[in-house]
């Protein structure tokens, strides 16, 4: 049994992720700025789920309540979901908004580790779910600049990440979701939360020391830089 911490944990890919992992008899640390009916259910019926509500991963309260809830726990497995997407174009593109993203999508998920390090050690695993909106070399179709600036500069520290730790044995993989049915794309996507949830569940415990710095797709596929 492990202790597996999920940032954005009351809906989406996150509250997915916590049923993947409390279906495979993991403890869950759910973390999350407010709670939700469905996360509040399920914390009800499997007591191997605490909620830790109040984690705004963007302020130092946040980080702070983080901290609190998450003392003196050994962390196995921290997967960094937190995510935000602010549609826009070359003809609407605002700083404020990319300013924004940078902070949930990059900055966040890079201060989260760095408070939480020390609850990690050999054989803990770091997982970052990106976008393969954050590939350069994949970019075919433009716009997104928010979103795509975010999310390769989450690939960039994530990438550093493995490199410092690589020593310590704790290894760091980036994943692409798919694109997911959830409130952040209109549900417009082409795969459940639920069937990305598993398979990233299932790449996740697969992580090891061999898969450090790697970009991969839920279904498996290596993405490109």
């Amino acid at each position: 049994m492990k202790n597996v911490v999920i940032t954005g944990a009351n809906r989406g890919i996150g509250l997915a992720l916590c049923e993947q992992f409390l279906q495979n008899n993991h403890c869950v640390f759910a973390l999350c700025r407010n709670t939700s009916d469905e996360l509040e259910a399920l914390s009800a019926k499997d007591q191997k789920l605490t909620i830790i509500k109040g984690v705004d991963v963007t302020t130092e309260q946040g980080l702070t309540t983080m901290c609190q809830g998450l003392k003196d726990i050994h962390i196995d497995v921290l997967i960094n979901n937190a995510g935000l997407l602010k549609g826009d174009n070359l003809n609407n593109v605002e700083t404020d908004n990319i300013i924004e993203q940078f902070n949930v999508n990059a900055l966040a998920p890079f201060n989260v580790c760095k408070r939480l390090l020390s609850q990690l050690s050999a054989g803990s695993k770091i997982a970052f779910i990106s976008s393969r909106m954050g590939s350069i070399s994949d970019n075919s179709s433009g716009g997104q600049y928010g979103y795509r600036m975010s999310k390769t500069a989450l690939n960039a520290a994530a990438m550093s990440l493995s490199q410092d730790l690589k020593n310590d044995q704790i290894s760091v993989a980036i994943y692409h979701p798919g694109w997911v049915q959830t409130r952040m794309v209109n549900h417009s996507g082409d795969i459940s939360a639920t069937e990305s949830a598993a398979k990233l569940c299932q790449l996740i415990m697969a992580q090891d020391m061999s898969k450090t710095g790697t970009f991969t797709h839920s279904n498996g596929e290596s993405l490109p830089w």
